[in-house]
């Protein structure tokens, strides 16, 4: 069992039910909330200890788009973790194409670079002891019911991924929808670099699938937003069975974190052609996910942006 869990962007959506959940099996004895903003993680708290009617929730304040925060969020856990969630992530704020203190784009410092900075500091003070989850997205392997097409490199080279982390790849037309699905197919080849790397510790990465009740298309723009948050997900997809609820999307992190039988280093997300349903392991769909070659160029890359 995972007796104590540190979850990223556990303020709300996705983060703060993987926390309730989590919360309500017996053997689970320590929640870190990891949050940017502090009066947003006290309400959050305030009512996770509501709904379960437990004290065992600690907030750790942390900025995932910014390494040198990563690295002091660690250094103040006093003890190890079973678990960890990389939950926190979106779209890339307003400017998503903003190039970060440390070169990358907006988009790939908040959803992966922090968390590599967060998994390698974790291992290296030995805070991390049994399992590692990333949160995942079909938008990795391309949806067709949705227009979204799977990752079509050039040379997959640490060249080529690197342009991606520092958006030059995007030759001045950056489209945050294709950045994001780049970031999270990279995430997911980090990811089982990462458990090749690390024996004893299970790396997983899961999608929770299209989910319903986040704040993930808060930070879309122009007609990009009006389609997705106020017409696709909210009518559209439901009638289509397209999307599913808060506490099915978390479910899958909580599952993750749990069984064992999962392969160690892979993907996991919907079987079949929309993000929702049973998940499988994605090789099955794109063997991109289980080139080593692959692999270990995307570690490379996102390595050259850490100091």
């Amino acid at each position: 069992m995972n007796k104590s869990i540190l979850i990223t962007g556990a303020n709300g959506g996705l983060g703060k039910d993987t926390a309730r959940q989590l919360a309500l099996i017996n053997e689970t004895e320590k929640i870190y909330l990891a949050c940017r903003n502090e009066a947003k993680a006290k309400v959050a708290k305030a009512d996770l200890e509501k709904t379960t009617g437990r004290s065992i929730f600690e907030i750790v304040l942390v900025d995932v788009s910014k390494p040198e925060s990563v690295k002091k969020a660690v250094a103040s856990l006093s003890e190890p973790v079973d678990a960890l969630v990389m939950n926190a992530g979106g779209m890339g704020g307003k400017t998503p194409f903003e190039i970060t203190a440390d070169g990358t784009t907006q988009m790939f410092a908040t959803n992966l670079l922090g968390h590599v900075v967060l998994v390698d500091e974790l291992l290296k003070s030995n805070k991390l002891k049994k399992v590692a989850l990333y949160a995942g997205s079909e938008a990795a392997r391309g949806i067709k019911s949705m227009g979204m097409k799977a990752p079509s490199l050039k040379s997959y080279s640490t060249d080529e991924f690197s342009s991606i982390i520092d958006g030059s790849y995007f030759n001045g037309k950056p489209d945050p929808m294709e950045s994001y699905g780049l970031t999270k197919y990279m995430a997911a080849l980090w990811m089982s670099a990462q458990a090749k790397k690390n024996s004893g510790i299970r790396f997983i990465t899961m999608s929770p699938g299209a989910t319903s009740g986040t704040a993930v298309m808060d930070d879309m723009t122009g007609i990009q937003k009006v389609m997705f948050k106020y017409i696709m997900m909210p009518i559209v997809m439901p009638l289509t069975g397209m999307v599913h609820g808060l506490a099915t999307g978390a479910k899958r992190f909580v599952d993750g974190i749990k069984d064992t039988s999962l392969t160690n280093g892979a993907f996991y997300a919907s079987k079949s052609n929309k993000p929702t349903g049973p998940t499988s392991n994605q090789n099955a769909f794109l063997s991109d996910f289980d080139n080593v070659e692959y692999q270990n160029n995307v570690d490379k890359a996102i390595h050259r942006f850490i100091k």
